[in-house]
């Protein structure tokens, strides 16, 4: 069993990560650590965890560990990632990854030099309903891909909360833009060249607040928009010369819609419909990520893979300030 500690009682890990690590067959949490001893404490006993640290460093000095998983703000992701590495801990580290891709080149330094895996905490990668979509589309099910659209929406005006804070990494292009550019990556294995974008930020905050993107990837083209104050929605469509793929609810998997994918052909008049039943992502994640620390053959996410889809979103900015196409 990989152990693994937990660094902060950030709301993803108390409601998400830690349950799924608690139920995957593989690792365990053993360790919380918060800068307030009586959190971490609260947060381990909620959880059977057998040791509490009042500090991080604590905790990364601890054999009661082997990995940590880390939802700290943005701001903070490369430093503790690169202190944990430096402690020799396997690291975990929730998305996104940096504020910037060349943020990451120091994460891939620390990673080398001390032999652990770190890695960008992205479930989608791991669950069941991704990976059957690269399926389809690498088995030719649509023909020759030419479109994918995707949205990504929520409404959250808390100041308090970090995605509305600039200096914690907040906004909605590091928060929920990276995902329709990491999925189209992953299923398709191809990178976008250019960037077209228009970007909104809120008056009060300076986040972005919504986004409407066009990414060429040469031989197709994604198109998506996202906001951090528009209604709920999530959407994914591949679509080809032979057929679609509508991904209902891809990202957070049955919270915004059935947990399914529906492969069309041409014509609209046969469709297959492929349901996923309480496919949890994150125990994917979490058992995924503890083989590939114990050595096993694993794919994951790489810090490499992490600064190209970091190189997206900063070119995004960018092209949100011009006209015309921006250059990845």
């Amino acid at each position: 069993m990989l152990r693994f500690g937990i660094l902060s009682t950030a709301k993803i890990g108390r409601e998400l990560v830690v349950p799924a690590i608690q139920d995957a067959e593989n690792c365990v949490v053993t360790a919380i650590a918060s800068r307030d001893l009586a959190r971490a404490r609260e947060m381990a006993d909620r959880f059977s965890v057998p040791h509490a640290f009042g500090s991080y460093e604590e905790m990364l000095a601890s054999d009661a560990i082997d990995a940590v998983y880390i939802p700290l703000p943005t701001s903070q992701h490369v430093e503790w990632s690169v202190k944990a590495a430096d402690a020799g801990k396997h690291v975990l580290v929730e998305k996104p990854l940096a504020l910037n891709a060349d943020e990451i080149d120091v994460l891939i330094e620390a990673r080398d030099r001390n032999n652990v895996l770190v890695t960008e905490a992205y479930m989608v990668t791991y669950a069941p309903v991704w990976l059957k979509v690269r399926e389809l589309i690498k088995d030719g099910a649509i023909g020759s891909l030419k479109h994918v659209q995707g949205a990504f929406t929520y409404f959250n005006r808390d100041p308090g909360n970090m995605r509305n804070v600039p200096s914690l990494g907040g906004g909605g292009l590091p928060d929920i833009g990276v995902y329709p550019t990491i999925s189209t990556r992953f299923v398709t294995g191809k990178e976008p060249k250019r960037i077209q974008a228009v970007t909104e930020r809120d008056p009060e905050f300076g986040t972005d607040i919504y986004s409407s993107v066009k990414a060429d990837f040469g031989d197709f083209e994604l198109t998506f928009y996202i906001s951090t104050q528009l209604a709920h929605r999530q959407v994914m469509v591949f679509h080809g010369t032979e057929g679609y793929i509508e991904v209902k609810s891809p990202f957070n998997a049955d919270r915004y819609g059935a947990e399914e994918i529906e492969l069309a052909n041409r014509n609209h008049n046969e469709s297959r419909v492929f349901r996923f039943q309480d496919s949890r992502q994150y125990k994917c994640e979490a058992e995924a990520f503890a083989r590939a620390a114990r050595g096993e053959d694993q794919e994951v996410v790489t810090l490499e893979s992490s600064k190209l889809n970091q190189k997206v979103i900063d070119a995004i900015y960018r092209a949100s300030e011009k006209d015309g196409w921006e250059t990845v």
